[in-house]
C-alpha cells in the first residue's frame, strides 16, 4: 500500500472538517519533524479523549473523526480513526489497523453484552514516519490505565506503540489473536458482518441504534476494580 490514499480525507476519516483541521493546527508546528507532531497528536488523542466502550454507535456516521471530537471521547476504533484523520489534516500519512484481542481489561455489564472476551476489530492507527509504518494505539486515556494499574501506552514514532502483555502487577492484560490487516479508510461494512457474527447477543439485546448507558462507564470501572 501506498501512502498516497492516506493522505486523502475519507467518509469517516474526515481529515478535511474544520474542527479536525483547527485542531490538528493548533498541536503541530511546521518547527517540528512529523515525527515530533505524530508524537502531540497522539498524545492528545490518547489523554483528551475519554476512552468510553458504552457510547458506541454502530452507524457509520457515529465513526466520523469530527463526532468523536464534538462528544469528546470514544472506543478504540474511533480514536484510531480521529487520530488517522489528525495526521493527515498535518500532511502525514495514516491509516487503521484492525486486529482481534483478548482484552483482560473489561467491565461485568460488557461481558454479559458481548458474550467473549475477545475484542473484535480492536483499531489502532498506523502512522508513516521516517521511511515506515508505525503503530500507535491511542485507546486508553492515562487516568484510566491509572485505576486499573496498567502500563499506560507511551509512543515514540520510531517502535510500534501496542498494547502490553500483562499489567503493572504481572496479570494478563491483553493478548492478540489475529491480525486483520491495515486500510486506508475504515472497512465499515466488513466490521458490522464481524460484529454481527461475533456478538449475536449484542444484536439480539439491544434495539436498532441503542446502546449500553455511556455515563455508566466510570461507575462500572470503579465496580470492577473494588471486585479485584
Amino acid at each position: 500500500m501506498t501512502t498516497d490514499n492516506c493522505l486523502s480525507p475519507g467518509p469517516c476519516i474526515d481529515s478535511d472538517h474544520p474542527s479536525v483541521i483547527d485542531l490538528s493546527e493548533s498541536l503541530t508546528s511546521a518547527q517540528r519533524d512529523d515525527r515530533e507532531n505524530a508524537i502531540a497528536l497522539y498524545y492528545w488523542v490518547r489523554d483528551e479523549i475519554r476512552y468510553n466502550p458504552y457510547g458506541l454507535g454502530l452507524a457509520i456516521n457515529d465513526q466520523k473523526a469530527s463526532r468523536t471530537l464534538a462528544v469528546g471521547e470514544g472506543w478504540c476504533v474511533t480514536k484510531a480513526i480521529l487520530l488517522a484523520a489528525l495526521c493527515r489534516a498535518a500532511n502525514i500519512p495514516a491509516r487503521l489497523g484492525f486486529a482481534d484481542v483478548r482484552n483482560h481489561l473489561s467491565t461485568q455489564r460488557m461481558r454479559e453484552t458481548m458474550d467473549t472476551d475477545i475484542f473484535y476489530f480492536h483499531g489502532y492507527t498506523s502512522i508513516y514516519l521516517e521511511g515506515k509504518w508505525v503503530k500507535a494505539t491511542p485507546a486508553f486515556n492515562l487516568s484510566l490505565c491509572e485505576k486499573f494499574r496498567l502500563k499506560p501506552l507511551d509512543f515514540d514514532g520510531v517502535e510500534d506503540s501496542i498494547y502490553h502483555a500483562y499489567d503493572e502487577l504481572g496479570n494478563r492484560h491483553m493478548e492478540y489473536v489475529n491480525d486483520r490487516g491495515e486500510f486506508p479508510e475504515l472497512p465499515y461494512d466488513m466490521m458490522m458482518k464481524v460484529f454481527h457474527d461475533k456478538y449475536p447477543y449484542m444484536f439480539e439485546h439491544l434495539e436498532p441504534g441503542e446502546r449500553l448507558e455511556s455515563n455508566q462507564w466510570e461507575d462500572d470501572v470503579d465496580r470492577e476494580i473494588a471486585g479485584h
